[in-house]
């Protein structure tokens, strides 16, 4: 089995990507889908995270209360850290068990989109790592779309590598600025080189 990691700065279309990759019959996971689940009520990480942080982060439900962790984390790199020492294990942990999973299935190709894939030190998991990029006015206008401010998003991209070094460490680049069919032939072009 082939397995990629998928990686980019925050706005590149890491997950416009997935989805195109789904269409082309690979298997893909998102470690964003799976950071939300890991933080769901009764999961070990959001007791973690309530002892750390505390009740002031938490809705009177009990859930997280996303938008408050992430004002602190952003602004705080310590904070940022225990947050990460807390959940990236557990988000390894069930990603690896998919990929193993579709490694028993038979699987030909899968896909892993970790957007710290490079900071988390994930790139050694792979067969090849694909970097989505675009350009920066880009990235903030879909972001901007999506109702982010701009010190959010500067927070958010201060926190990450710099995209230039991702897609300078990265196996491949899927240049995500035109159409989605312009993307579908890059990653079918990738998909070909993987299968020779």
């Amino acid at each position: 089995m082939v397995v990629f990691g998928i990686t980019g700065g925050i706005g590149t279309g890491k997950t416009t990507v997935g989805g195109v990759l789904i269409e082309l019959g690979v298997k893909v996971i998102d470690t964003d889908c799976i950071a939300r689940e890991v933080v769901k009520p009764g999961e070990k990480a959001l007791e973690e995270v309530y002892k750390t942080f505390g009740a002031k982060y938490f809705n009177s439900d009990g859930t997280l209360n996303r938008t408050a962790l992430a004002g602190l984390v952003f602004k705080d790199e310590n904070a940022r850290k225990m947050l990460e020492s807390i959940l990236h294990p557990e988000i390894r942990k069930r990603w690896l068990a998919c990929v193993q999973q579709w490694e028993n299935d038979g699987v030909k190709f899968a896909a892993v989109i970790v957007p710290l894939l490079f900071e988390t030190e994930a790139q050694n998991q792979f067969n090849a790592v694909i970097c989505v990029a675009c350009l920066e006015e880009t990235r903030i206008k879909r972001l901007i779309a999506k109702g982010w401010d701009k010190s959010q998003i500067e927070a958010r991209t201060k926190a990450q590598l710099p995209l230039s070094e991702k897609m300078n460490r990265s196996d491949f680049v899927i240049w995500n600025e035109f159409d989605l069919d312009i993307t579908r032939l890059q990653l079918i072009r990738v998909l070909g080189t993987m299968s020779t």
